[in-house]
């Protein structure tokens, strides 16, 4: 893993994140490869919030992993300061090479040096390797996640 770096993304980065959102069953009927504007106007949007993270793992100059954490302060559990791991993707090629692993690992000791003292994600019900993943790395389900789609 030593030729991995992970870097905040940039607009070239684009066209792979969203190649990789949209390659399995669910990203395909919610993400749109061929008109990447709203991605780019979002990727602007993130950059300029201090409190955000989209970062790509970049191999031999290309991309193969991204994720988004948020961090979030707030007022309960004694002011306690929170982040959310989300959209969580590695590049076909690469899944079961431990990609995933360093990537969570980024986010969790990126969550402690913000000073969080929670870390949260969540997990379509349907994604069961998934959960077997994320618990392997010390999760729990604890909550059940609730949506509503405007």
């Amino acid at each position: 893993m030593e030729d991995l770096a992970i870097r905040a993304a940039v607009a070239a980065d684009v066209p792979s994140i969203v190649a990789m959102l949209a390659d399995d069953p669910l990203g395909a009927q919610r993400e749109s490869p061929d008109d990447l504007a709203p991605y780019v106007t979002a990727l602007e949007r993130l950059s300029a919030d201090p409190h955000q993270h989209l970062v790509v793992a970049v191999r031999e100059d290309r991309v193969v992993g991204t994720l988004q954490l948020t961090i979030i302060p707030g007022l309960s559990r004694r002011g306690s300061t929170r982040s959310i791991i989300e959209g969580v993707r590695i590049h076909a090629d690469e899944r079961g090479s431990g990609l995933g692993t360093r990537l969570i690992e980024w986010a969790v000791d990126t969550s402690r040096r913000e000073g969080c003292q929670l870390v949260q994600l969540t997990s379509d019900r349907t994604r069961t390797d998934a959960h077997r993943f994320y618990e392997r790395l010390g999760f729990e389900a604890s909550h059940l996640g609730f949506k509503l789609h405007l």
